[in-house]
């Protein structure tokens, strides 16, 4: 999958959030989008994802020579980020049945080797309101990263884990985002270290 920009923007009431964005997103890399709080990152990526439309400008998205529709987009994605909820009532197996009932496994991947990847074997029954925050964010991250699309976006995939799970999250995403477009939000680096490309939101945000 490819993304084009060309000449985006995105405002609220009369401020922009970013604007006069062209760029082009490859598939098979992996770009960091920067900025500091609040800067409009997260803005940025709801856009990308086609959950915002911009104010400005026009996306194309295309796969393999055809162009993808945005009300289509959602079938080629997968999103993990501090916003996006879980299904409380769910029990951990329930949830990850029901995610893999709307997205196919990538391949090496199933219901079995995704719980022993989250090591929550022990759990599997029990409500997800029941969980931490860190545990839901890893749940979050493996729904995400082992669901077989082609764009894979991460906001602040970092959030409430601790440095094992950073050093958990950090392997998972090396071992699943090859020929992937990835986009990561951050301002650490720990969680875009491996990002070939950088864009910081701030070079368009009074232009």
């Amino acid at each position: 999958m490819d993304i084009s920009l060309e000449d985006i923007g995105r405002r609220f009431n009369r401020d922009w959030v970013f604007r006069h964005i062209n760029y082009r997103f490859e598939i098979g890399q992996s770009y960091a989008i920067l900025g500091p709080n609040g800067s409009g990152k997260s803005t940025f990526l709801q856009v990308i994802a086609a959950n915002l439309v911009p104010s400005a400008g026009h996306i194309r998205y295309t796969a393999a020579d055809k162009e993808i529709a945005p009300d289509s987009l959602y079938q080629y994605l997968s999103l993990a980020a501090p916003y996006m909820e879980l299904i409380e009532e769910f029990t951990l197996i329930e949830q990850i049945r029901f995610h893999f009932k709307l997205k196919n496994y990538l391949p090496g991947f199933d219901e079995e080797t995704i719980m022993e990847l989250l090591s929550l074997q022990h759990a599997k029954d029990r409500q997800i309101r029941f969980f931490s925050s860190g545990m839901k964010q890893r749940v979050k991250l493996a729904l995400a990263c082992c669901s077989d699309v082609p764009l894979l976006l991460l906001d602040e995939p970092t959030s409430n884990l601790d440095q094992q799970g950073v050093d958990w999250y950090l392997n998972l995403v090396t071992k699943t985002r090859t020929d992937r477009l990835v986009l990561v939000c951050s301002n650490q680096e720990k969680e875009y270290g491996f990002c070939e490309q950088i864009i910081n939101i701030v070079d368009y945000k009074l232009r």
